[in-house]
């Protein structure tokens, strides 16, 4: 059902909970996002028309009046409020909001306090954490943790020492870092500070009928799988993920993992690609990787379908950032996942690529 402001009535059942005005402020206090689409409310004093989810002050009950729909509102007088847009159909009514929060984390020197966010905002903690949560599928403390672990690893990239990295991404002493978030690295902070060093990591190449496949693996998996037009190509996107990891070619002897890779590209259904991974990612990547590993050949699913099966329906856009950033081609089978409508969306490794597996994974043995 479209909950679009300007689609027309929402389903009866819904209708039944906010026929009455008290109904609807009680929405309008608890800023019921189910009511959204059913009614919008307006508050004379400042001239503005809102969704019953807006984040903005609660007005006072004698300054509302209720309208079925935005152009009733508009009708009378009213103007869309700036914040939860309630005149646009499609978005979160709540995206522009975290949106904001997002920014806001991001341009912090230390993380802000969720109660400190929700003042700034106009509207209560446990509502910004809510819609922060349903749009993103991570809280705003989660977040600024993932942004602040990104710090870390860039300012050790470019060559500070662990302390300078640790302290210049807002952490105020190296045991807060180490006992929240320095597992999450994957690798250790002297690890990434070295760029890899210390790591090995066997790669080998061959031709295949999409042009050029890589396959490279730590002792643990494979950690990357390349498509490209040249072997020189991927061996350089290689060394650019693991800058200072020791790279060495595979012995042909012992090249089972591109064995298995191209034998699955040429027929995905009499191969699998089941082999262990040793990829890193976030808690949500690797929710959303694992959900695309479990789509069979032959089969696809879209962005929303990924984002329900991992229970986080509404992180759409966060599904396909995670597509996007897959290190493993074919193993993560990105390439089946589609948009809503079925048509291709964008694909790392090229959309005539993803055009050509899915062809080959829907003919018949």
């Amino acid at each position: 059902m479209d909950r679009s402001l300007g689609a027309g009535v929402a389903g009866e059942g819904k209708m039944k909970g906010f026929v009455s005005e008290e109904a609807r402020w009680r929405a309008v206090l608890d800023r019921d996002g189910a009511a959204d689409g059913i009614f919008v409310y307006a508050v004379v004093t400042t001239g503005v028309y809102c969704r019953p989810s807006c984040p903005s002050r609660r007005p006072r009950r004698e300054n509302v009046r209720f309208f079925e729909s935005y152009q009733e509102a508009e009708k009378a007088g009213f103007r869309a409020c700036a914040k939860c847009r309630p005149n646009r159909s499609g978005a979160h009514p709540g995206a522009e909001l975290v949106e904001w929060a997002c920014r806001r984390i991001a341009q912090a020197e230390s993380p802000p306090k969720l109660k400190d966010l929700a003042e700034e905002a106009g509207c209560s903690p446990s509502h910004l954490q809510r819609i922060f949560k349903k749009i993103l599928a991570i809280t705003p403390s989660r977040y600024a943790a993932q942004l602040r672990r990104q710090k870390v690893q860039t300012h050790l990239g470019r060559g500070a020492s662990v302390t300078e990295a640790i302290h210049e991404a807002g952490y105020g002493s190296g045991s807060r870092f180490y006992e929240r978030d320095g597992k999450e690295l994957g690798m250790s902070p002297k690890q990434y500070a070295r760029g890899g060093k210390g790591m090995e990591i066997r790669f080998a190449s061959a031709p295949c009928s999409l042009g050029w496949v890589l396959v490279a693996a730590t002792d643990r998996g494979v950690c990357a799988v390349f498509l490209g037009d040249s072997p020189e190509a991927l061996e350089r996107e290689l060394r650019e993920r693991f800058p200072r990891a020791r790279t060495l070619p595979e012995d042909p002897h012992r090249a089972v993992f591109i064995e298995k890779v191209l034998a699955h590209l040429e027929a995905p259904h009499r191969t699998p690609a089941d082999l262990p991974l040793d990829v890193r990612g976030t808690a949500f990547q690797q929710r959303v990787w694992e959900a695309l590993r479990r789509i069979p050949p032959g089969e696809t699913a879209t962005y929303s379908e990924i984002a329900r099966r991992i229970g986080s329906p509404s992180a759409v856009r966060a599904v396909a950032r995670a597509c996007a950033s897959n290190p493993a081609a074919l193993v993560i089978p990105c390439h089946r996942v589609v948009r809503s409508d079925g048509t291709l969306a964008g694909y790392r490794w090229g959309l005539e690529r993803k055009r050509r597996l899915l062809e080959r994974e829907g003919l018949e043995d």
